[in-house]
């Protein structure tokens, strides 16, 4: 069945995209455009993820989430006392 009539997305493909890790909605448009156009297949999409298309986080590869921690926490160094002034 269709989700997304703008892009021909299916069920199928949207539960594909959350296997591998695209567990919101906006996840789902960046992986397939689905919700970026009319915006009226966002409700089915966030219904699909909230009936176990997408896994559980504790299912995934914990390196994977290792990884993608250590990315997200990006370090900014402090302001030298020139810049501060």
């Amino acid at each position: 069945m269709y989700v997304c009539s703008c892009f021909g997305i299916t069920e199928q493909q949207v539960r594909q995209h959350a296997e591998t890790g695209a567990c919101t909605p906006r996840q789902i448009a960046g992986a397939c455009k689905a919700g970026t156009d009319c915006g009226s297949c966002v409700r089915k999409i966030q219904a699909l993820l909230g009936r176990g298309a997408c896994p559980r986080r504790e299912a995934l590869d914990p390196v994977v989430l290792t990884t993608a921690a250590a990315t997200a926490a990006v370090s900014v160094p402090a302001p030298t006392a020139a810049e501060a002034a």
